[in-house]
């Protein structure tokens, strides 16, 4: 059954960018807590994917009272030709951020916090240090806060990697957003390869540690080489994998929409994750790396074959 979504998958061409979207791609508008959310972020003076990404999703998750924190700045020294980060030359860290970005987690009432960062290969340790002290700043201030970090591959540096493992967040999640013929177009300063082996290194450092990939569907992908993705982070030992849509942020700076995936569709690509050996999938036009974050994490942790990072010792995470 799976395999045979196959005629389904590679034909459907999207309209060009600025046409209508399909039905399925379609958002509320903000309810609920949404001013309030927006009020906590911008006096902590933090950036957020949500807004320099243009997630789709903004307007649910402000208005549930969540948002994924953007660490390290607004400019990113990377270039991807999915993401709208401005790539730019990157400011000075603020020294104070992790206090500031503990702060809003706790003012927020989070369970689960999500904290991505830029780019920023312009630093000696291409800012691990720093996104290990905004852990331990949310771990001080928001103790019953679960926190889940998605940063960019550190080069692979295992000196890097293991400064944020030794923070001990709850989930490392690194997305390896493509598959392998398409990476290099569209994250050209990024490498499949190198991502994989950051996922590996994790479990190296931390076999406990649950780690996070994302892909994203409609750059022009077969159904096989999705398959084949999901078996290599599988191979690497990732336990939980978030399939999405990817929605071209400008008509002419960003890679183009080749397929706009049915939910019929996503659900055969959750059934083939399922049958590689992922436990936990989620799989939808909307999903993101960090959507429904918390949620995720929550089926995680009721499941248990995986050991509670937190309960470790902390000397594991060896360099």
């Amino acid at each position: 059954m799976i395999w045979g979504m196959e005629l389904t998958v590679v034909e459907s061409k999207p309209p060009p960018p600025g046409r209508r979207l399909p039905p399925w791609l379609k958002r509320p508008l903000p309810f609920g807590s949404f001013g309030a959310t927006r009020g906590i972020i911008a006096r902590s003076g933090i950036a957020t994917v949500c807004e320099d990404a243009r997630c789709p999703n903004l307007s649910e998750c402000w208005s549930k009272g969540t948002a994924t924190f953007m660490i390290m700045g607004h400019d990113c020294t990377r270039r991807c030709h999915f993401c709208a980060v401005v790539t730019a030359k990157p400011d000075p860290l603020e020294l104070d951020e992790p206090r500031r970005l503990a702060v809003a987690t706790a003012e927020m009432g989070l369970n689960h916090v999500v904290i991505t960062a830029v780019a920023r290969d312009d630093l000696p340790d291409e800012g691990a240090g720093h996104f290990a002290e905004c852990v331990r700043q949310v771990r001080e201030r928001a103790s019953d806060t679960t926190v889940e970090v998605l940063p960019a591959d550190f080069h692979a540096r295992r000196e890097c990697i293991a400064e944020l493992v030794a923070a001990r967040p709850d989930i490392y999640n690194h997305n390896i957003e493509t598959v392998e013929r398409l990476s290099p177009a569209i994250r050209p300063q990024a490498k499949y390869k190198r991502s994989m082996r950051v996922l590996e290194i994790i479990k190296e450092l931390s076999p406990a540690m649950p780690t996070k990939s994302g892909v994203m569907v409609g750059l022009g992908e077969s159904f096989e080489e999705l398959v084949t993705t999901f078996r290599d982070l599988q191979a690497v030992g990732c336990n939980i994998l978030t399939v999405g849509q990817y929605l071209q942020p400008t008509r002419t700076d960003h890679a183009e929409v080749e397929k706009f995936y049915t939910p019929a569709e996503f659900d055969a690509l959750a059934d083939a994750a399922r049958d590689v050996g992922f436990k936990h999938v989620a799989s939808g036009p909307f999903v993101r790396s960090s959507y429904n974050a918390g949620e995720v994490f929550a089926a995680l942790r009721d499941r248990p074959h995986l050991p509670d990072p937190r309960e470790q010792d902390p000397g594991h995470a060896r360099g």
